[in-house]
């Protein structure tokens, strides 16, 4: 006897439905063909011990299990479910008459409870795109898989409740409004630029960065809110579409970090990766190739704390990704693309000791030394990074301020005004969304400066050493710090900020504040 059911197997971002046939015959021997890892050849001993504790028997019989198409590599233990069910409607105790409707996907534990897999999600958009009538998933990922309409989805918490479904009991889908969810929870932040006391030029340079999706580095002693204004930018950020939230919880379900009563994300990831990660861990890969940091930060912010302290290996894998917004992994196997699109903030100590322009520290540093630690961040890197902001410890004076600052929603409505003017700007043209990815052809049409103004930026340049990559920049910059101020033209006051906004590419930065210190 021949029994077919269906499930999927998840590669990148997209989902590839897999056919489970299951063939009966007279013997006693089990063969699992279609390229199973040894998650999947393991299945047998996990569905005996799971058919058993519900009452019913593994067949005695020469059971054939084919999963096609045999030539796409079957990992992870989701095929558990489908391939017990299989079994039984072999043996009879499953009605088989509506296994061609569903999709199922499930990992079974030895009690018979479904566990939660990964990529719930895109599974679900696949199995609407071929029309099955419903999908079973484990009760754990049913909101993940629900925000998909257009189909049916069933939770299930065991393997009885499944079987149950299938020879006719009755069981509800989960309903989810999609919409609903994910506007209330756009606005729910936990951290506010109203509890940040003082640090206003850095708060504006991150409300400059966040208007125009620019990248940025802060370079400032210990203590001085580096890290505590990183994990505020997300709330000035303009919120997520619904398309881009849609991306997004994608790739956190393929990767597995979503929480069991998340359906969907809604609001800008902010990932922070420690020091020590590894190159795989950052771009992502592996033998199992799952999404890294800079995918799981996609639509969001990676924030670098101790940029310096990163191996430098590392950091140079990032130059293409910040280029292209997306990464392609390449194996022997299998070639995969994740999406990658995503603010890069980065902090870090201005010297060794940490105390280079302190007026509160004497620093212990020569400039040779400040240069060498300077010297551990590439020039490539630095120059995809538009805005460099130098920052002070807050004065007792301010910290002592009861009155809070502005409010993320006050700022959040500046830098969403800035961007509706990007997006009229450059309706017409294909992969620009903001400022901060202009070409430079682009740079000539919307962000020229008038005579004064270009003259104050050649003076600039000699005069503050500033480099030749720090040019096309500082015209970037200005045209945000322009949108926000509703001006159409680059004018003298825009690039004059700008300008300000250059500190690293300064040719006598090391040796200027190591004499002020």
């Amino acid at each position: 006897m021949l029994v077919k059911t269906y499930c999927a197997a998840v590669n990148g971002l997209n989902a590839t439905v897999i056919t489970i046939e299951v063939n009966k015959t007279r013997g006693v021997m089990l063969h699992l063909t279609g390229l199973p890892d040894n998650a999947v050849r393991e299945s047998r001993d996990r569905i005996a011990a799971a058919l058993d504790n519900n009452g019913y028997r593994f067949p005695v019989a020469d059971i054939t299990i084919n999963m096609a198409p045999a030539d796409i590599r079957k990992e992870g233990s989701g095929y558990d479910l489908p391939i017990a069910v299989a079994i039984l409607a072999c043996d009879s105790k499953v009605n088989s008459d509506m296994l061609s409707d569903y999709m199922m996907v499930g990992e079974l534990g030895l009690d018979g409870r479904l566990q939660p897999i990964k990529g719930a999600l895109p599974i679900a958009i696949r199995a609407r795109a071929e029309k099955f009538k419903g999908l079973i998933v484990p009760k754990a990922n049913i909101r993940e898989a629900a925000v998909v309409n257009n189909i049916k989805v069933y939770g299930m918490d065991n393997l009885g409740e499944v079987i149950s479904f299938l020879n006719g009991g009755d069981a509800q889908p989960e309903i989810i409004d999609t919409r609903k969810i994910f506007y209330e929870q756009q606005a729910s932040f936990d951290c506010d630029f109203a509890d940040v006391k003082g640090q206003y030029a850095v708060k504006r340079a991150m409300e400059v960065a966040a208007a125009g999706g620019h990248n940025m580095i802060m370079i400032g002693p210990p203590g001085s809110g580096k890290s505590m204004l990183a994990k505020r930018l997300p709330s000035i950020l303009p919120p997520l579409s619904l398309a881009e939230s849609l991306e997004t919880t994608q790739i956190h379900s393929v990767a597995g970090k979503l929480s069991r009563d998340t359906s969907l994300i809604s609001q800008r990831p902010f990932r922070s990766p420690h020091h020590t990660i590894s190159q795989v861990a950052l771009v992502g890969g592996g033998t199992n190739p799952q999404p890294g940091e800079i995918s799981l930060a996609h639509n969001g912010v990676l924030f670098c704390d101790e940029l310096p302290e990163f191996n430098r290996s590392v950091l140079e894998v990032m130059r293409q990704p910040l280029e292209d917004r997306k990464i392609t992994i390449s194996r022997a196997k299998y070639t995969i693309e994740y999406p990658c699109s995503f603010m890069f903030v980065a902090s870090m100590n201005p010297c060794p000791c940490g105390y280079y322009g302190d007026p509160n520290h004497t620093c212990i540093c020569t400039p040779n030394q400040i240069h060498r630690y300077m010297g551990k961040i590439s020039g490539p890197l630095l120059d995809r990074i538009d805005i460099q902001c130098e920052i002070q410890p807050v004065t007792f004076k301010e910290l002592s301020q009861l009155q809070p600052g502005e409010s993320s929603a006050a700022i959040r409505e500046r830098v969403i005004a800035a961007r509706k003017i990007q997006e009229e700007r450059y309706k017409n043209q294909t992969g620009i969304h903001c400022n901060a990815q202009m070409s430079e052809r682009l740079l000539h049409l919307y962000a020229q400066p008038d005579e004064n103004s270009l003259e104050t930026l050649r003076m600039a340049m000699e005069k503050l050493k500033l480099s030749a990559r720090a040019y096309g920049r500082i015209l970037k910059v200005a045209r945000t710090i322009a949108d926000l101020a509703g001006s159409e033209q680059v004018q003298l006051p825009h690039i004059a900020e700008a300008i300000g906004y250059r500190n690293l590419d300064r040719g006598d930065w090391a040796e200027r504040s190591y004499i002020r210190s």
